[in-house]
């Protein structure tokens, strides 16, 4: 994922339900189990220790699944605490919030955790009974984890700050990109000049190619002019170059025509260390920033959580693709009735988008997708999506539409550091206390 995942885990989970209880339960003293002790207080929560050692297994299985070194237990053990201080900080503070989650959605949510374990909705209250945990309780976790990403994307989105002129130097830089992605047909006359001539012999030199281009002006045909006079290798070609990226031109002739259209000459002469040439772009074939392809797409998305790791998660969306692509059901289908937000309803469709519209991770994947074609898992900081591109069109967008589309690229290019900046500030006005405790 491109930006830290909020899934306020306490464990890890792969098929099966807790026994104990996640970090989005508001824990108190009295709740704790007996042998359990409180390892540390945040605001209105408590971290239990069981939960630290939990946590610390998890990290000491994340690091062994990915072949890292392992860090000793006391990097380990203090890794657990923080990032359970965090959780407790983060979904405190969605409380306080006040984000609203719509019933609807958390019970798909909920449908969602029965499904991924294979459990239907009574034998999940079992499971959750079975495991010390009441379903009122699970419910109101899954609500705190909704609650969270919400706030998150609100507070952190608004954290960040876009100028006018970063959006300009974002075009700037985007325009650059694409004239040196540019193929440009030049053809030139060329009138050499020898080495050390005299300034009488430039001159002369300069003044043949001035005539060459006020002629070309008055109308006379540009590859007639250059079989007359060019001096170069093309002049039988009536001075044309050939069709070339504009990395393979010299730095001066793409500057010489830069903003110039297929058919337009160069106003003024160019001197090189080779003479005087006069330029005109035969054609050029390259991209433009008011010319995008917009994407109609859809989407499913599972959240991930304490009981529905990303993994599995991802494993299920397989099982949703395999099941489309063999007839058993169509995408829609599983989209309404899977699809953890908004889109569901519309059978997970997300209308027609400009680049830029969503997280990078998912745009990639979206646009490696040809007209039908069905992802592999994605997994994004909103959780894990199965992406279907319905069409694809090639649409001109005005000024203030490229500009919002230039905002909204940088806002996410500056996600990272807001979210990482927010946290920080949440964390130092938080009210924590560590407490004494043994592994």
């Amino acid at each position: 994922m491109s930006h830290r995942s909020l899934t306020l885990a306490a464990a890890a989970f792969v098929l099966t339900l807790a026994a104990s209880s996640p970090a989005h339960a508001q824990r108190k003293a009295s709740d704790l189990q007996p042998g359990d002790y409180i390892a540390a207080v945040v605001n209105q929560d408590v971290v239990a220790a069981s939960e630290v050692v939990q946590r610390t297994e998890r990290l000491r299985q994340e690091a062994r699944q990915k072949g890292e070194a392992m860090p000793d237990s006391t990097l380990l053990h203090k890794q657990a605490m923080e990032a359970l201080i965090e959780d407790r900080v983060l979904v405190t503070y969605a409380r306080e919030g006040g984000a609203k989650v719509d019933e609807a959605e958390l019970d798909r949510v909920v449908a969602n955790v029965a499904a991924q374990n294979k459990l239907s909705m009574d034998q999940l209250k079992e499971r959750l009974k079975q495991d010390g945990m009441d379903y009122r309780t699970f419910r109101e976790n899954m609500r705190d984890q909704l609650m969270t990403e919400r706030v998150r994307e609100r507070e952190v989105q608004g954290r960040i700050r876009i100028t006018d002129g970063d959006i300009d130097k974002y075009l700037d830089e985007k325009r650059e990109k694409l004239s040196q992605a540019d193929q440009i047909n030049l053809a030139q006359v060329l009138v050499s000049v020898p080495d050390g001539a005299a300034e009488s012999v430039v001159a002369e030199r300069k003044a043949r190619a001035e005539s060459a281009l006020a002629r070309i002006k008055a109308g006379e045909d540009f590859g007639v002019v250059a079989k007359e006079l060019s001096e170069d290798a093309n002049k039988d070609k009536g001075g044309e170059i050939g069709l070339r990226t504009a990395s393979r031109l010299p730095d001066v002739f793409v500057e010489a025509v830069k903003g110039l259209s297929s058919g337009q000459l160069a106003p003024q002469l160019l001197r090189t260390g080779a003479g005087f040439h006069v330029l005109k772009v035969v054609e050029r074939k390259g991209g433009s920033l008011t010319t995008v392809v917009q994407t109609h797409s859809r989407h499913v998305l599972l959240r991930p959580s304490a009981q529905l790791t990303a993994e599995v998660a991802a494993r299920r969306l397989a099982e949703f693709k395999r099941a489309i692509e063999s007839g058993a059901t169509t995408f829609e289908k599983v989209a309404r009735e899977n699809s953890e937000d908004g889109s569901a309803p519309e059978g997970g469709d997300l209308g027609w988008m400009s680049p830029g519209a969503f997280v990078p991770e998912f745009e990639q994947a979206m646009d490696a997708l040809p007209l039908g074609g069905i992802s592999a898992p994605i997994p994004s900081r909103f959780g894990v999506h199965l992406i279907q591109v319905l069409e694809r069109r090639n649409t001109e967008i005005e000024t203030k539409a490229l500009r919002e589309q230039a905002r909204g690229a940088i806002r996410e290019k500056k996600y990272d550091e807001a979210y990482q900046e927010w946290v920080k500030d949440l964390r130092a006005r938080a009210f924590v206390e560590l407490r004494e405790w043994q592994d």
